[in-house]
């Protein structure tokens, strides 16, 4: 995995809550490869007027290279689906900042290099409302400060250490275990004279 210090580019607000992964990929579009891309699907449906053409009224599509999604709570809800993370790097994502996300949604997104940011409420409609003020405003998310900048806003979030580590380091759970491995020998060497009897002969 690429290392991801920080995200910047252009952010784009999407003021709904609940946001979830069939809405992020709708499942019929799943039985495609991967290797076609996914961010065509991104939000589909709901990108979508009646007859099916794109709303330029939907935020996504007035900005086109967006880098940073800034939305509501709840964010990547639903089934376990790793297609809707897809979806979202293959688009161009590289952060997402809620005030929070789908448990198996945030594990999938540090996986795939998708920084699950965390903040406040009140944080998230400050940053809500500068962006629909102003859609494409440079946003830069500071993965290893743990600091979200937009123009004059700089607020904190929330990132569970471990992921922020594989973040930075582009370390995947394998990388992350043999970053201890010094430590895992160490144990394993007080133990086996600690408790002989518990290794097999």
């Amino acid at each position: 995995m690429t290392p991801v210090p920080f995200v910047e580019g252009a952010g784009v607000a999407l003021p709904l809550a609940s946001i979830d992964t069939d809405q992020l990929i709708p499942a019929r579009f799943m039985s495609r490869p991967r290797s076609e891309g996914y961010g065509g699907f991104l939000l589909h449906d709901l990108r979508r007027d009646a007859a099916g053409a794109p709303d330029p009224a939907f935020p996504l599509n007035a900005v086109a290279d967006a880098r940073v999604l800034v939305t509501r709570r709840n964010f990547g809800s639903g089934s376990s689906r790793e297609a809707a993370v897809y979806a979202l790097v293959d688009a161009g994502i590289g952060a997402v900042v809620a005030p929070s996300h789908g448990d198996i949604f945030a594990s999938n997104a540090v996986k795939n290099g998708l920084v699950p940011v965390r903040v406040s409420d009140a944080d998230c409609e400050r940053l809500i409302a500068a962006l629909m003020a102003s859609p494409g405003a440079r946003v830069r998310v500071d993965v290893a400060a743990g600091r979200v900048l937009q123009g004059d806003i700089d607020v904190p979030f929330t990132l569970d250490e471990v992921w922020r580590e594989q973040l930075v380091n582009g370390w995947d759970d394998v990388d992350l275990t043999m970053a201890r491995a010094e430590d895992l020998a160490r144990f394993r060497a007080a133990d086996a004279r600690a408790r002989p009897w518990a290794r097999p002969a």
